[in-house]
């Protein structure tokens, strides 16, 4: 954020929290259900991807999170206000069928946001997941790629041209052609993109960022750590953190050359120098 501080989602606590560049930790709004994403609109007011919960876990210290819980309370894209953290839902809903697990989120510059829906598992069954293009005043969301397997983290090459979507348990990561706001050019009997990478070993991505030079950085999980792709899967560098839950990444300091990382299995945010400066996001000067 313009004051050094970085805002994230703390799914398990169901809130929209800050922490300040002296690490204290102050809740914005608690909007329970499972918050699991979040970035800036042109408004100044942060939107959440809310997956509804989950079912967690506390294994040897480290929190897992699970199936689709009891008290599930339904996929939503949220809306807060950061001076006063309210909170309302925006959209839970696309031309009638129910978002189920809205996970991560982008803004592009005309205004409108990318969001994945991982979708939600239970113990015998799981969704397909998509993703989808929606605007901030709540008139218009739209389906745009489906199905997707557990769709995950979701980026925007620097020129705007390319859309990026990983999905996690494949271990696979996908370039959309964008041919307007809202719009890619997809291959009807095979909806899938181009295939940019499949990480090896176990490396599942989790949420992303794109850095200056246009390389996709992602949070990865169980071999925990972010892992890097060059735009065109040549290159593939990966630095371990030693949480297996290492879910996401984004960029701010001094050139945009810190590093912040949330390590989720022991709920920790950390900042490390980085090799590349950041790729700008949009309306963060909004705020």
């Amino acid at each position: 954020m313009p004051d050094g501080s970085v805002v994230l989602v703390e799914l398990e606590r169901g809130t929209l929290s800050r922490v300040s560049p002296d690490g204290r930790i102050e809740v914005i709004a608690d909007l329970g259900g499972g918050p699991n994403g979040a970035a800036i609109g042109p408004d100044g007011h942060c939107y959440v991807c809310n997956c509804g919960g989950l079912e967690w876990e506390d294994i040897d210290g480290v929190l897992y999170g699970g199936d689709q819980p009891d008290d599930y309370s339904g996929g939503r894209i949220e809306r807060v206000n950061l001076d006063r953290g309210t909170a309302e839902i925006l959209y839970d809903n696309c031309d009638g069928i129910p978002l189920k697990g809205p996970n991560d989120i982008v803004f592009d510059s005309a205004g409108g946001f990318w969001f994945t829906d991982y979708g939600q598992s239970r113990k015998r069954d799981r969704d397909l997941g998509g993703a989808y293009y929606a605007k901030v005043d709540g008139s218009s969301i739209k389906e745009v790629i489906y199905p997707l397997e557990t769709a995950d983290g979701i980026g925007l090459a620097p020129d705007e041209k390319t859309l990026y979507v990983a999905e996690t348990v494949t271990q696979r990561l996908f370039a959309f052609d964008i041919s307007s706001p809202g719009q890619v050019n997809l291959n009807e009997r095979y909806p899938l993109g181009r295939l940019v990478a499949n990480l090896p070993g176990l490396k599942q991505p989790d949420s992303l960022a794109v850095d200056a030079d246009g390389v996709i950085t992602m949070g990865t999980l169980v071999d925990g750590g972010i892992t890097s792709v060059s735009p065109d899967g040549s290159e593939m560098a990966h630095f371990s953190t030693g949480d297996p839950l290492t879910t996401n990444i984004c960029f701010g300091g001094d050139g945009l050359q810190t590093a912040y990382v949330t390590l989720s299995g022991t709920g920790k945010l950390v900042a490390m120098d980085w090799q590349r400066p950041g790729l700008p996001l949009y309306f963060l000067n909004s705020v």
